[in-house]
This record gives structure tokens, sequence and C-alpha cells, in this order.
């Protein structure tokens, strides 16, 4: 378990911030969903995506933990300037583009950004992205469509963001 785990940790602390918008908070996430995890082994099911599993404990303890403490503290998003999550590989042009389309991302109300990471990031089929999320799979098709009329409307009328 504990291979598999460091295999899928970069996606899985990739998930936590999306979930959080916290550095800190997704550091911590990820080590409590990691924890879960082993706790819990002998609850996966061999053969079966690691990945799904742990996003699935992840969201859980979110939902379960961490929303009420956050919205308790009332804390906001981490600027995008301050998490790395650029590729060092590309040019430059490539990640300011991509530091600019995940900026606008992490704009998106909660629901919205996790369902956009889990379909377009890490390529989840809507229906692996509604079981992971735990919503029916029309939810995740609305909240997408959602999320794409959003980002639109902001690259029509920059405005719109701050309205």
């Amino acid at each position: 378990m504990r291979g598999e785990l460091t295999a899928v940790f970069p996606r899985l602390w990739r998930y936590c911030m999306t979930l959080t918008g916290q550095r800190a908070d997704a550091d911590d996430l990820a080590q409590a969903t990691c924890l879960r995890a082993l706790e819990r082994a002998d609850q996966f099911v061999p053969g079966t995506h690691i990945d799904r599993w742990v996003f699935r404990i992840a969201h859980r303890i979110w939902l379960n933990e961490l929303r009420a403490v956050r919205i308790r503290r009332g804390g906001g998003l981490a600027p995008v300037e301050d998490v790395e999550l650029i590729d060092p590989r590309a040019d430059t042009d490539v990640n300011i583009s991509a530091r600019e389309v995940l900026r606008k991302v992490m704009q998106l109300p909660e629901a919205q950004r996790v369902v956009v990471l889990l379909v377009y990031v890490e390529g989840y089929s809507y229906k692996e992205a509604a079981e992971v999320v735990e919503i029916p799979i029309g939810t995740v098709m609305s909240r997408l469509a959602a999320a794409r009329r959003k980002l639109a409307s902001e690259q029509a009328d920059p405005r719109a963001r701050h309205a």
C-alpha cells in the first residue's frame, strides 16, 4: 500500500490543493488521506484504481472535517503565484498560460473546480468523477457546463470576474 500511495501522491496532493485552495491545508489533507488509506488498507480491493479510492477518501475527509473549519475561520484561496504547479520543462509562454488558466480555474466555486480538475486535468470520465465526489453524473455534467460558461464569459468580458 505504501508504494502505491507514493506513486499516486503527487496527483493526490494536486487534488487536495484543488479542494482546499491552500498549500498548508492541501498538505494536511493529503497526509490525513494517506493515514486513513493506510489504516483502511484492508478495505482496498486489489485490481481496482487506487487513485480513485484515495481521491474518494480525501473528498470525504474534506467534507466531514476540513470544510467546517475553513468556513468558521473564513480562509481564502492561495494566490496562484504562491502555488508551484507549473511544468519546469515547459517554456515560459506555456507556464504563463498555464498559470493564467490555473488562476481562473481556482476562482471557480469549489464544486466546479473539483470536477474541472478530475475531468480535464486527471482525465477521468464523467462517471468516474461522479464516483470520486459521490454525486450523480448529471451533476458533474452540470458543474462542468457552468464552469465552462463562467470561464467563457470571463474570456469574452475580462471585467466579468470582478462583478
